[in-house]
């Protein structure tokens, strides 16, 4: 099997981890990500993918053009990486690992080369148009033959830069499409300029020829200039739309400083890492691996991993998380988790995977590409045999015209540009989009359903309400139980201790009780003296009604009673405490349209008391899983379209069940969310604003392939007949481009 040689390095098993994971362990399969250049339409994506799977050992590809990336699943007992590389550089492209630092340097060498090509081609074009000035305005007789003639010639002479210089990408990638028997978007394009130029070079040089005296330098140079001005604007905007994307991908450092046995520390790459490894990292660098802190404190951000806008504090026995930075002092962190391991992994391999995703209406695009551009070559080869026996001079003219305005870029553009530039926008905002086609689904949903236990709520307590004694204040009773809760971890205990800190802060107490030894009865509760600043003391039992020896009262979630040697003192009801956007979030959704439930595996009566405080009329408790499966499906068969919001605990089947689904980052390892969309934050909003976004995504989606068939209903019959000269035809095509890219890009700002 022939191989690449630039890329055996990359067959060292010790080299995969930069690029790739493995997916089995058992059959040996790998997913690598890789970067590929010198792509420019769906045709390209499609041509790529047909490569790779024709190389044994590779299981699936899967190719964006809009994000020059490809996901790779292949054997690594049957192939190697060098073979895979060798097969898309052989098929006229380039191809460099995603998480290579070369990566960036071919991208910015591409983005310069295409800013010389377009300098080239601009300059040239307007000294063109300056020698064919006079032959537009002369009058007969002004211009001398020899005149016009040294015209002519001068702006051949300035054509041939143009021609050989700036449109060698053009006849570069049409020529690999010749070899492979293929077609490109460029070829059409590098036959409109090749037959120009031949009729121009024949009007300059023999004027009595076939192809007349008529030459086409000004709208050639014209056409060129336009058509390089929109590729290297779309280059630019396809930075912007993958730049929340790439932030998050390119977090990683490429080395870290690590602790030796002597005490010493050695510059080593982040892959020669391994767990137990204690690391140095210093002010503005990220973290290599997930660890925790062992010495210094310091700020570190996490805003891309978490959704975290705020810096955290990190200090010693904190755990740090790789990608994120370090914003403050030295910290030396004991490595706990490396590789695929990390959170920061899980995440890049969900953003890689629906980077590299298609869209129900981009793989149709994808589809439809190559017999479009098939139907483009004959109807210009249709159209100069109609001229040719009216007026041979303008067949071939007309011809180059039809070929350069159907290109159909944009309509290869106008889904994937729109999806991975909301993609790029809720990455950014804390939310991974796991699959691109859930954001056509989710504009279509019309009913969102909750979970309660860790999506609704937190996975804390909180006191609901106060019951005491006539001869106890409330905040006294709070102040006893809070000092024997200080004792105990037990979230219960927590629960009481932050209450009674914003009863305090909002009204003081003269005297504080202190309670310098208590003891604990595992599942039970705590005794212990409590004893005032001013002496006051009172030996006091916390815990279950059996433990105090009382009768339970409270209608909660979770009761605690506190007793002395009277009895009775008080008891305390808690529940799960809301997430603090929880009502914020129903209503932005009800304000959209869009009904809300709640489907729990908890109690009934703590459902409906989280549904009626949130205002959400339709609220089912008491679920087993397979119950919340059943419960959904029936919505479905009422023609329902339903997203599933949960913690992904035990939410798995109802989440793979529901047209669009939802898992909160922080509850579930990511690589076994079964969701298509992660939120990242420990908030609800972004539900609301990703559903949001998706309706606007798709609104732009529409706004694209309208204006992409649009334009070739209208300029395809004027190419045909003869009325769109060849620059306008130029200008046309990469206007179109332009046009489709550009309003995608106004979802990367979009505002939540």
């Amino acid at each position: 099997m022939p191989t690449a040689a630039p890329f055996q390095l990359l067959d060292d098993p010790q080299e995969w981890g930069a690029f790739s994971r493995l997916v089995d362990a058992a059959t040996g399969l790998w997913e690598s990500q890789v970067v590929i250049g010198g792509m420019h339409c769906a045709a390209c994506s499609v041509t790529v993918e047909e490569a790779l799977r024709k190389v044994p050992g590779v299981q699936t590809a899967a190719v964006s053009a809009s994000g020059q990336r490809a996901t790779v699943q292949w054997q690594a007992g049957r192939v190697q990486p060098s073979h895979w590389m060798g097969a898309v550089v052989g098929s006229g492209y380039q191809v460099v690992p995603a998480n290579d630092a070369f990566a960036n340097t071919q991208r910015k060498a591409e983005n310069r080369a295409a800013l010389w090509r377009w300098l080239v081609a601009g300059l040239c074009m307007m000294q063109v148009m300056m020698y064919a000035y006079p032959a537009y305005t002369a009058r007969a007789g002004d211009l001398s033959a020899e005149m016009e003639a040294l015209l002519r010639w001068a702006s051949w002479v300035l054509t041939l830069p143009v021609v050989f210089f700036s449109c060698g990408g053009f006849f570069r990638s049409a020529w690999n499409d010749v070899l492979h028997r293929r077609i490109g978007m460029d070829l059409p394009v590098a036959l409109g300029i090749a037959v120009t130029f031949a009729v121009s070079t024949a009007g300059t040089f023999e004027p009595s020829g076939i192809f007349g005296r008529e030459v086409y330098f000004d709208s050639l140079t014209m056409f060129v200039f336009f058509l390089l001005s929109g590729r290297w604007l779309e280059l630019r905007l396809r930075a912007r739309t993958a730049g929340a994307l790439e932030a998050v991908m390119n977090r990683m450092p490429e080395g870290a400083e690590r602790q030796t046995a002597d005490g010493s520390w050695e510059r080593v790459a982040v892959r020669r890492i391994v767990v137990g490894d204690l690391l140095r990292v210093q002010s503005g660098q990220s973290f290599a691996a997930d660890g925790v802190v062992e010495q210094g404190a310091s700020s570190v951000d996490e805003a891309l991993l978490t959704g975290e806008s705020r810096p955290l504090r990190r200090e010693v026995g904190a755990e740090v998380l790789a990608g994120s930075f370090n914003l403050g002092a030295t910290l030396w962190v004991r490595v706990k988790r490396v590789a695929n391991n990390t959170r920061y992994a899980q995440i890049v391999a969900l953003m890689e995977a629906a980077s590299a995703a298609k869209p129900t209406l981009a793989l149709l695009a994808d589809r439809l590409a190559k017999p479009f551009l098939l139907a483009v070559m004959l109807s210009a080869a249709g159209a100069a045999v109609w001229w040719w026996d009216r007026d041979p001079e303008r067949a071939l003219m007309v011809a180059v015209s039809v070929l350069v305005v159907t290109c159909p870029c944009a309509l290869s553009l106008a889904t994937p540009a729109a999806m991975l530039a909301a993609a790029g926008r809720l990455a950014g905002g804390g939310v991974l989009v796991r699959r691109l086609q859930a954001l056509e689904e989710l504009a279509r949903v019309d009913t969102v359903v909750f979970d309660k236990t860790g999506t609704l709520s937190r996975d804390q307590l909180q006191v609901c309400s106060v019951k005491t004694r006539a001869d106890v204040p409330d905040a006294r009773a709070l102040a006893w139980a809070a000092a024997l809760a200080r004792h105990s971890l037990h979230p219960v205990s927590r629960a009481l201790v932050q209450a009674q800190l914003r009863g305090q802060a909002a009204t003081p107490d003269a005297r504080t009780w202190q309670c310098e030894s208590a003891t604990e009865l595992a599942g039970q509760g705590l005794t212990g003296d409590v004893v005032a600043s001013v002496g006051d003391s009172h030996t006091l039992r916390l815990g279950s009604a059996v433990f105090c020896g009382v009768v339970p009262t409270a209608d909660a979630d979770t009761e605690v009673m506190l007793s002395d040697d009277q009895g009775w003192v008080a008891t305390f009801a808690l529940s799960e405490a809301l997430r603090s956007d929880a009502k914020a979030s129903v209503d932005a959704l009800r304000s959209a349209g869009v009904e809300v439930r709640v489907l729990s595996g908890d109690k009934a009566t703590a459902v409906e008391r989280v549904a009626r405080t949130l205002g959400i009329a339709h609220a089912q408790g008491a679920c087993s899983p397979n119950e919340k499966l059943q419960a959904l499906r029936t919505l479905q068969a009422q023609g329902r379209s339903v997203a599933m919001v949960g913690d992904g605990l035990n939410d798995a089947p109802v989440l793979a069940g529901a047209q669009v689904s939802f898992a909160l980052g922080q509850a579930v390892p990511l690589a076994q969310a079964q969701s298509d969309f992660v939120v990242l934050a420990s908030e609800l909003m972004p539900v609301a604003q990703t559903l949001l976004l998706a309706r606007r995504t798709m609104a732009v989606v529409r706004q694209n392939l309208a204006w992409a068939l649009v334009y070739n209903a209208v300029c395809v019959p004027l190419a045909v007949a003869g009325m769109l000269p060849a620059w306008a035809a130029g200008l046309g095509m990469a206007g179109s481009s332009l046009l489709v890219v550009g309003n995608a890009l106004r979802l990367s700002r979009a505002e939540p």
